[in-house]
């Protein structure tokens, strides 16, 4: 009877917090220790109302079935297949990218233990160890290279003692202890992010305006790109293809006995640049060195040179 009225408690609880909240993060809690959930609980609650629902993954899912079938509301299904592991949900109604930098605040270093798998590569920086010349043996076996300074063992290069996905042997914890290397850190990990129905990875929550733009803009040139190698206009591609037109009038023109107001400032550079170049160049000093400057165009001529001409420079 005990068994039953808590998980009849369970269920009214979770039946509470998917009738109030809307978004959740996925979150892996291997090695995360109750007084880390003690301090990220604190801080959610603090922040922004969030909550953490852990529970056997058998008992969340049938209690989300039996909400689901209740009220109708299928849109946390998507969640039932990813509760695998020791995994449990975060919910939130709070800024996502404000939660999650939250519970990333809370990572405790831990010391490399034997059987863990490394979740990243672990090595031993090169320097004195503090440990003392009868122990060289120990570094000997573990092909570490070092040398006796001042009657203290020192490592003379960086090596890799634990590679990322193996499993710490006993040597290799021995040695990451002694030397008082804690080089592993434990905390709630978020996996997927749940959005009122959707899930997708929390990797979305760090695409920026910038990257969007950078991501429309790259494809707009593909689909340019494209067209004018295939001679298909289409928006992206009519600017260009208006521009290279332009290239070979100009070229046309700059061949033969036909000018107009753009070609003739090209054909008169090209008969005398010495003269655009002395015109280019600030007058030395504050008199008479100064070079004599090139005289205005007409108003209409300048405003065709801002209408075309500056899209070559």
């Amino acid at each position: 009877m005990a068994a039953a009225a808590k998980k009849e408690k369970y269920e009214q609880k979770l039946t509470g917090i998917l009738s109030k909240y809307s978004k959740a993060f996925l979150v892996h809690a291997d090695n995360v220790t109750s007084k880390q959930f003690q301090q990220i609980r604190a801080a959610l609650r603090l922040m922004n109302d969030s909550t953490i629902l852990m529970g056997k993954n058998t008992l969340m899912k049938r209690c989300f079935r039996l909400y689901m079938e209740r009220t109708g509301d299928e849109k946390f299904a998507s969640l039932l297949p990813l509760m695998v592991g020791n995994v449990g949900l975060v919910f939130t109604n709070g800024d996502l990218i404000e939660t999650r930098d939250k519970i990333a605040e809370f990572k405790k270093g831990a010391p490399a233990r034997v059987g863990l798998l490394a979740p990243l590569n672990v090595y031993v920086p090169a320097g004195p160890t503090g440990l003392g010349p009868e122990q060289t043996s120990f570094f000997q076996a573990l092909n570490i290279p070092t040398k006796i300074t001042k009657g203290v063992i020192e490592i003379t290069s960086d090596v890799t003692v634990i590679k990322e996905g193996e499993r710490v042997g006993p040597s290799q914890a021995t040695l990451l202890t002694k030397l008082g290397i804690k080089p592993f850190s434990y905390g709630l990990v978020v996996m997927e992010v749940f959005e009122n129905g959707t899930i997708y990875s929390p990797k979305v929550l760090d695409i920026t305006e910038a990257d969007l733009a950078a991501k429309f803009s790259a494809g707009v040139r593909n689909v340019a790109a494209l067209c004018m190698a295939i001679g298909y206009p289409t928006l992206a591609s009519i600017p260009h293809s208006v521009i290279n037109g332009y290239k070979n009038v100009l070229a046309i023109a700059l061949e033969i006995d036909y000018t107009f107001p753009l070609a003739q400032k090209v054909k008169d550079y090209l008969a005398n640049p010495e003269a655009f170049a002395a015109a280019a160049t600030p007058a030395a000093g504050g008199g008479g060195g100064a070079a004599a400057a090139a005289p205005e165009p007409e108003p209409e001529e300048e405003e065709e040179e801002d209408m075309g001409f500056d899209l070559f420079d």
